[in-house]
């Protein structure tokens, strides 16, 4: 495994980070961005290292405050500061062309960090030569948290400005009122967006937690001449089957391959 390093994000917190695979300039990397409370050594992103590994490219991953072996509280997070140390560390520590890989929060946060380039540093945003959505949890703090939760639950929210969600995939979820009403600086699926790189969508039809639906409805806000959505018969939310895994690993090399000029 590659070694264990850190970086200060502008809001001072203390960030963990792995590069993986080679540093040619010369050949298209990736960037992994994981999804909420998930970390840098899942299934998903060690597949990502492999190939880096394997095809001699350059491969980067980072925890978010709050996740992993990051510094800050979880409950402290935001989309607006996960947002920022994603552009940050896409910006300052992620060089040369990239195909953007995120796994449902992750997901969002891809589109954002794209939206958010496109407005704001144009030079930067030419890198980013392609995206992978595995199951985008786009707008996730109002399409699918808040939708989720009863009455109980929401009064609970208002009482004590956090609820403890229970999971399938380990201790229960921090859902804060801090992160729903920050959610809402950040909703984009009314508006859409206009993506000058190709975008590559994988679904499972048998997600629990990003339903099939929803990844239509971010298909459809998406405007450009090369996007796809792939619907994974039986996939749950991980996506972390053999069979799934090889299948992104597919997705991201074709992507890279393409923006190196080879012919796939």
């Amino acid at each position: 495994m590659t070694t264990l390093q850190f970086e200060t994000a502008p809001d001072g917190t203390r960030l963990a980070f792995r590069e993986d695979g080679g540093l040619n300039p010369a050949k298209t990397g990736f960037f992994w961005l994981g999804g909420f409370k998930s970390d840098m050594e899942g299934a998903k992103a060690e597949t990502l290292a492999a190939l880096a590994r394997d095809t001699r490219r350059p491969s980067f991953r980072f925890d978010y405050s709050g996740h992993g072996q990051s510094g800050g509280l979880f409950v402290d997070g935001t989309i607006s500061a996960w947002l920022d140390q994603a552009q940050h560390m896409f910006t300052h520590k992620a060089g040369g062309r990239r195909i953007v890989v995120g796994s449902s929060m992750g997901g969002w946060l891809t589109l954002l960090l794209l939206k958010r380039l496109l407005a704001e540093d144009v030079a930067t945003a030419k890198r980013i030569a392609g995206l992978v959505l595995i199951a985008p949890a786009t707008d996730m703090t109002q399409a699918l948290m808040w939708p989720s939760l009863s009455e109980d639950d929401r009064a609970k929210l208002k009482k004590t400005g956090v609820y403890q969600r229970p999971s399938a995939y380990g201790e229960p979820y921090s859902i804060t009122a801090k992160l729903l009403d920050d959610g809402q600086k950040h909703l984009m699926m009314a508006e859409g967006l206009a993506c000058p790189c190709p975008v590559r969508i994988l679904q499972g039809d048998a997600d629990p937690d990003v339903p099939a639906a929803h990844a239509v409805k971010t298909f459809g806000m998406l405007r450009g001449s090369d996007v796809t959505l792939t619907l994974i018969k039986g996939g749950d939310h991980r996506l972390s089957q053999p069979g799934q895994l090889a299948l992104i690993r597919e997705t991201v090399l074709r992507l890279a391959e393409r923006a190196d000029g080879i012919s796939v």
